[in-house]
Order: structure tokens, then C-alpha cells, then sequence
């Protein structure tokens, strides 16, 4: 049975199934490299999927988050406001399959500042931090406005802390919930954050972190904890809030929230960092509002959860682009 993870914060949440994301470990290798850097829009990889959901009517709240089972071709949306079913589940297809609202505090609300497990139907099975205090502690773990999580394959856990809370880090978790390291405070620094908003994983042992107050992305090895460098060239106008690789591992899917813009920026090989190019974007309606994203690891299609628009939407891949990643 599929098991997820969802953040109760102070002012961040996110859910992500234990399923998600299988990654391929390499061991990388660093080297020089010169990376060009440009922004190029006139590729266009993907197009709205105006089909999707069948049943939108379900959006009852603000869609804040949005989670991809690829195994089972699911995907989880939560929502917050008064007296509305907090998680929606839907198939990959855009059909409605259930909601449950069992032990959810307020999701991207004011209270709670837990991480909490669940089953794909809702059962409560694992709880981290004190339900309702914030704190920094690591033993026991405390938590302060959760921003999002990432689930690897080995059930590692990279968890970014602090939505605008008194945490600014990035903790990594095994799967035995034991802190295996923590990197960050406040500020500008090399591994120090202003709202660490979203992290995720690349085959090659990376961690990105989205740094949205501090408009870069950060990068860190994931067996050390080592601070790798930085990408801040993209981001001058407004940092980034959500980051997701595809499938194929080209590129690096960035949402800019208050830009409502969707950015594909093109992943460096291993051994670099290089700078941050753009090769395509996606511009969405104002105030949309895209505030995390997913990506489905089979079908490389992209789910934005706009707090704006309050809802979900699908975008997929162009045929040219999805024959290249499965081919």
C-alpha cells in the first residue's frame, strides 16, 4: 500500500507519497566545466491539458500542494480552508476517486508544525515534531512552518523548514527517521536560506533547494551534506517556489509564484553546476499563482498546484519530447 508524507505548518505544507520518485544513484564526479548561459523560449515543450480534471468541481479550497503516485497513477492534491475535505485524490486520467479530511491541522494554515505519514486512504501512521509548538530541536525533531519534502527511493527524507518561521535548514532523514545531517540558519550565505520553499533530487546525488527569499536555488551533495554552489542568474526578478526534474533528467522544472510563471531550465551534467539557462517557459494567467508542482515519473506530466486560480492543472508533453525521454 502507497504511503505518504504531509506537513502540517505554520505557514508551508506539502505531501509527497513514499512511492514517488524512484532516483538513480551515481557517484559524482567533480570536474571543470563551462556552462553557457542564456535563456531560450523558442522551444516549447508542453501544452496545457484542458481535460483535466473531469471533476473540478472538487476544488472547494486552496490548492496549495499536489503529490504524483507514478506506480499507481495517482494524484493527491490538498487543499486548505474551513470545513472542506483537505485531500482530493484523482487518477492520472482526471477522474475523482475519493477525499478524506481524518487528522489534518489546518494544512498550510496556522497550527500544527508537524510532518504527518499516511496511507493512500488516510490512516494516520507516523507523526514527526510536537503537534502544535514549534521549535528547532533535532532530538526530538521540532519543526517550524514545514515547507515541502522529498521521499527517495531508499526512504531517505529531505525535508526544507522554514516558511517564513524561525528555521531557515534543510534536514535529511533516514528512513528510520535518525538526522543524518542539517545544513542552514538565516541569510545569504553559501547553506544558509531566507524561506526554503521546495527541495527535490537528481540521478546524480544533488540536492536543490529552492532559497525563494534569497531568489536562488542551492545545491548540496546528498551523502554529505556538502554545499555544491548556487543558481541566482534566473532568478533576478522573483526567486523560485517549486523545483521538480522530468523523467529523462534534462531539465529542471521551476515555478516562480507571484510571476505565475513556469520555468525549464537545463540540468548540468555531473561534475558541474555551471549557471542557471533557461531553455523554455510557460507563462500562466496573472495571478495564478503556481505554488508547488509534481511531475509523474512515467508519463512525464507536469501537475501545478495554483493558489491563485485554486486549482490543479496538466500539462503534457509535447509528442516529439515524450518519444525523446522514452526512447
Amino acid at each position: 500500500m502507497a504511503r505518504f508524507w504531509f506537513c502540517v505548518a505554520g505557514a508551508g505544507c506539502f505531501l509527497a507519497l513514499l512511492v514517488l520518485h524512484s532516483r538513480i544513484r551515481d557517484s559524482p564526479v567533480l570536474r571543470e566545466f563551462v556552462f553557457q548561459v542564456s535563456w531560450r523560449t523558442e522551444n516549447v515543450l508542453y501544452r496545457l491539458d484542458v481535460g483535466w480534471p473531469k471533476h473540478s468541481e472538487y476544488f472547494t479550497g486552496v490548492t496549495f500542494c499536489v503529490a504524483v503516485d507514478s506506480l499507481n497513477g495517482l494524484v493527491y492534491i490538498a487543499q486548505r480552508g474551513e470545513n472542506i475535505q483537505k485531500v482530493l485524490v484523482f487518477t492520472e486520467d482526471g477522474y475523482f476517486l475519493r477525499a478524506w479530511n481524518y487528522t489534518v491541522d489546518t494544512p498550510h494554515g496556522s497550527y500544527g508544525h508537524t510532518i504527518k505519514k499516511y496511507s493512500s486512504f488516510g490512516d494516520l501512521v507516523q507523526v514527526l515534531g510536537t503537534p502544535g509548538k514549534k521549535g528547532s530541536g533535532l532530538n526530538p525533531l521540532q519543526f517550524d512552518n514545514p515547507a515541502e519534502l522529498y521521499v527517495e527511493d531508499t526512504g531517505d527524507i529531505y525535508i526544507v523548514d522554514g516558511d517564513g518561521g524561525l528555521n531557515n535548514r534543510l534536514i535529511k532523514l533516514s528512513q528510520d527517521f535518525m538526522v543524518l545531517w542539517v545544513h542552514g540558519e538565516n541569510g545569504t550565505g553559501p547553506a544558509k536560506f531566507n524561506i526554503p520553499h521546495s527541495v527535490t533530487v537528481d540521478s546524480a546525488g544533488r540536492v536543490w533547494v529552492a532559497d525563494r527569499g534569497n531568489r536562488r536555488i542551492q545545491v548540496f551533495d546528498k551523502d554529505t551534506g556538502e554545499w555544491l554552489g548556487a543558481w541566482n542568474n534566473c532568478f533576478t526578478e522573483e526567486g523560485p517556489s517549486s523545483v521538480r526534474f522530468t523523467p529523462d533528467w534534462k531539465y529542471l522544472i521551476v515555478a516562480q509564484l507571484n510571476l505565475s510563471r513556469l520555468l525549464f531550465v537545463a540540468a548540468p551534467p555531473v561534475g558541474s553546476i555551471g549557471y542557471c539557462s533557461v531553455i523554455s517557459s510557460i507563462q500562466l494567467a496573472d495571478q495564478v499563482l503556481p505554488h508547488l508542482l509534481d511531475i509523474s515519473g512515467k508519463t512525464g506530466a507536469i501537475y501545478v498546484a495554483e493558489i491563485g486560480a485554486r486549482q490543479v492543472q496538466k500539462y503534457v508533453p509535447l509528442n516529439s519530447y515524450f518519444r525523446s525521454f522514452h526512447s
